[in-house]
């Protein structure tokens, strides 16, 4: 007999932000047993949650951050959805092959579209051909997606990332996984929180400017954990990295640029980079870039560039990042940490006026590299509820608009994630029954365990 559990990613949360804004988490932890989890490098939220549905690693299961360049087309991609690209079996494909009964549902975690879990919601946009972009959502079984915009409205994703992100998402998920589990009662229950994210990449640890952001994730959480404490389920608590402050963006395209190993294309006096001819050029996540070399004779330049590069801490050629579980083909020939104090941006271009316009939007699937300053509305517009609110009746009233409304300065970000924290307050953590959880630390891989033995009972 397996045992319904439910597991609760609160994206973010570490044992540094935990405290008098979160009073229902602080108590319900304390009450329970924990376990710091030193984090995958990188510690991002799509190889975090990869090596805990696998139990593998990036070398085994592909996923070598939230984004990388394909070399069979010469682009990078970030936030693709495909289940297929993560190359490993998952939790889920393990516990039903023990038991055809078995069922999952996934709400939000990541590469959540075409697997075999039974039940799936994802973010998932409309393009009509007209150049609009609709919030909507993905679902399996399809007709899913139907029920529960019927119950619950549509699903805000214009709130779940940019510059308007609020609880009203995150709630919406919420909302969403005891719908979920009401109509289909699933074994297994992944539910993916992302609230907490936003203001700490904004403000890092700033608790006059957090502390709302806190009380209104412990809110959620206490909701959703009572509701399942309620019929018996066990519930797993947990994070996939927690957020450092932050004061120094490393521009490391343009460091690449300046050496004369960047290529970039004039679109209309505005550039793009081109990564199929570049000779070098780097994939930025948050704190670790991933930097191809594409002519091999210049490759112990770059590796010199970068290791005397101000802010940069780690650089690791591919016999180095087999140390990380980091050596796979997707992996950059270099993949460069940064220092507790700095981060990566993807900007390419020495001339913010010849930026591509993609760069003052928001627009996660074109950027060659992560952009947190997508959190942010551009200070220097004057009055930006004005602005804003005349690009959106432009688009009610189906004209076509640019969202330009980015800033394009990166020193705006206070927080940031991805290399390993030197303290364990700053770490990823689990939170479980006391019988489930046998160590104070343990490593990313293991939580897949804790997951099994938690539904094994």
């Amino acid at each position: 007999m397996m045992r319904k559990t439910v597991v609760l990613d609160i994206v973010a949360l570490s044992f540094r932000v935990v405290g008098e804004h979160t009073p229902f988490l602080k108590s319900w932890i304390e009450g329970k047993k924990k376990a710091i989890i030193e984090p995958v490098l990188p510690a991002v939220t799509c190889s975090a949650q990869s090596v805990y549905l696998t139990g593998k690693y990036p070398s085994e299961h592909g996923i070598v951050g939230n984004g990388w360049y394909f070399y069979d087309e010469c682009e990078i991609k970030f936030w693709r959805q495909s289940n297929r690209l993560v190359r490993s079996p998952k939790i889920w494909d393990h516990l039903k092959a023990e038991n055809p009964e078995f069922t999952c549902a996934n709400l939000f975690w990541w590469y959540n579209m075409y697997s075999s879990v039974d039940y799936a919601v994802t973010p998932r946009p409309l393009y009509p051909a007209d150049g609009r972009k609709l919030p909507d959502c993905h679902s399996q079984p399809m007709e899913l997606r139907d029920r529960l915009q019927k119950e619950l409205g549509q699903f805000p994703l214009f709130s779940f990332w940019g510059p308007n992100t609020n609880i009203s998402a995150t709630q919406w998920i919420a909302d969403a996984a005891k719908k979920v589990d009401e109509w289909y009662n699933p074994t297994l229950n992944l539910i993916y929180l992302p609230h907490l994210d936003y203001g700490l990449q904004r403000h890092g640890i700033d608790f006059e400017k957090i502390g709302k952001d806190l009380q209104e994730i412990d809110q959620v959480a206490e909701d959703l954990i009572t509701y399942f404490e309620k019929q018996g389920a066990e519930v797993l608590l947990l994070s996939e990295y927690g957020i450092t402050n932050v004061n120094q963006p490393i521009h490391i395209n343009r460091i690449l640029r300046s050496a004369g190993w960047i290529q970039v294309k004039d679109e209309l006096g505005l550039e793009t980079l081109d990564a199929g001819t570049s000779q070098a050029f780097a994939v930025a996540d948050h704190q670790v870039a991933h930097v191809h070399i594409q002519n091999e004779a210049i490759f112990e330049q770059v590796k010199s560039l970068l290791r005397n590069t101000p802010g940069i801490e780690k650089v690791l050629d591919k016999n180095d990042q087999v140390e990380f579980g980091l050596d796979h083909k997707r992996s950059g020939d270099l993949v460069v940490v940064a220092d507790k104090n700095s981060w990566f941006t993807y900007y390419f271009w020495m001339d913010d006026a010849k930026a591509p316009d993609y760069a003052r939007c928001v627009d996660i699937h074109r950027k060659p590299g992560y952009d947190p300053v997508e959190l942010l509305l551009d200070p220097k517009i004057k009055v930006p509820l004005l602005k804003v609110g005349s690009k959106v009746l432009k688009k009610k009233l189906g004209f076509r608009y640019l969202m330009d409304v980015i800033p394009l300065d990166a020193g705006l970000v206070k927080g940031a994630h991805g290399r390993i924290p030197e303290e364990d307050i700053d770490k990823p953590f689990i939170v479980g029954g006391k019988e489930l959880i046998p160590h104070q630390k343990i490593e990313a891989g293991d939580v897949y365990d804790l997951i099994y033995h938690a539904v094994k009972g």
